[in-house]
């Protein structure tokens, strides 16, 4: 069975280890009052699609989106294990939830992340994806360990 992504219920039992491994990251080097991760019970509220990447059955990435407003969403939890990264699994997810985004009619998908060094490739993918700094936006505040992104779909 080949990779695919779809859309599932964050609390399925099988996708605890993408939540573990996301929390650790989240927790390594960012100080506690500049983590904004949503936990699995909060990415299952209404206003969010949350989708998985698995290969062979197995769960190795997932991704989420967040409704602002009826034009704006926000990209949430993005994770990839790190014994399956160097695979593309990020940009096809990144992709997936771009191409979801739009589909629903959203003009505009932001994200929020870290500053640190763990977030390199993160921003370089962001970046490359099309998406340029932005202002905080929907709740957030100017935080020296994060960075706002944006982009236009469509």
């Amino acid at each position: 069975m080949p990779a695919a992504i779809a859309e599932e219920s964050p609390l399925g039992a099988d996708l605890a280890l993408l939540f573990q491994r996301h929390t650790a990251d989240m927790h390594a080097d960012t100080p506690p009052e500049s983590i904004h991760m949503m936990d699995r019970g909060a990415l299952a509220a209404p206003g969010i699609r949350f989708f998985v990447l698995r290969d062979g059955g197995a769960p190795l990435a997932m991704g989420a989106f967040k409704r602002i407003d009826a034009a704006h969403a926000e990209i949430k939890s993005m994770h990839v294990l790190a014994e399956a990264r160097g695979r593309g699994l990020s940009k096809a997810m990144l992709d997936h939830l771009l191409a979801e985004a739009a589909a629903q009619g959203y003009a505009r998908l932001s994200l929020e992340t870290g500053v640190q060094p763990t977030f390199i490739a993160a921003r370089a993918l962001y970046a490359r994806a099309g998406f340029v700094e932005c202002p905080p936006f929907e709740g957030y505040h100017d935080d020296p360990n994060s960075v706002f992104m944006t982009k236009a779909l469509g």
